[in-house]
């Protein structure tokens, strides 16, 4: 118990200080922001001991996800943003789903679980290309919009249906969102999970 509990100080520890080389503008230094987009964390509306939390939390998750089953690492995906996991991708059996949402739950420190993994079908080439095309609209009119800060959200497709993660200043900026999403052509469901940056957890830094 004590090695693991120097562990995670060690490990926090060593969050402080590569957050802190970003914030103060070292050279040569970078971070993948809330979903790993490549934004500096002095955007990230969560707050500093917030994004090392959600940064370990992710981290051990998928290291088990992993030890589970290898074939997952492609398969299937995670997100933590704010204490709160998010599962998405494809698996064999409603069995897997049940599993990984378990395994999802035993994770120190997590605050909830939306599960959005789908239940595997014959591979369809035409449908998965259309899939990435919608991401890739919907992505480049985030990009484009003055009033959208599109760093902040993560975007997946599944056979038509979008999945939005992420964080908005307000909620003009997380209803835009959505209408843009809305607006793609062949899209049949919008599956948003937008927190606005007031509802973001309260922690001391």
């Amino acid at each position: 118990m004590i090695i693991a509990y120097n562990l995670k100080k060690w490990i926090k520890i060593f969050f402080i200080l590569s957050l802190s080389m970003n914030l103060f503008g070292c050279a040569g230094v970078s971070s993948k922001g809330i979903f790993g987009t490549g934004v500096s964390v002095a955007l990230d509306p969560r707050s500093v001991g917030t994004q090392i939390d959600d940064s370990i939390m992710q981290k051990n998750l998928t290291a088990r996800v992993i030890l589970l089953d290898k074939k997952y690492f492609l398969s299937v995906k995670s997100k933590v943003l704010d204490g709160r996991i998010f599962l998405t991708g494809k698996v064999e059996s409603p069995e897997n789903k049940l599993q990984l949402t378990k395994l999802a739950w035993e994770t120190e420190g997590v605050r909830s679980v939306r599960n959005d993994i789908k239940i595997k079908d014959e591979f369809n080439f035409k449908q998965s290309a259309k899939d990435l095309l919608i991401t890739s609209q919907l992505r480049t009119a985030m990009i484009l919009s003055k009033s959208i800060k599109a760093t902040n959200y993560n975007i997946d497709t599944y056979k038509k249906k979008i999945f939005i993660y992420g964080i908005a200043l307000n909620d003009e900026e997380r209803q835009e969102v959505i209408d843009e999403a809305k607006s793609i052509l062949d899209v049949e469901k919008v599956i948003a999970s937008i927190f606005l940056v007031e509802d973001l957890r309260i922690q001391k830094d």
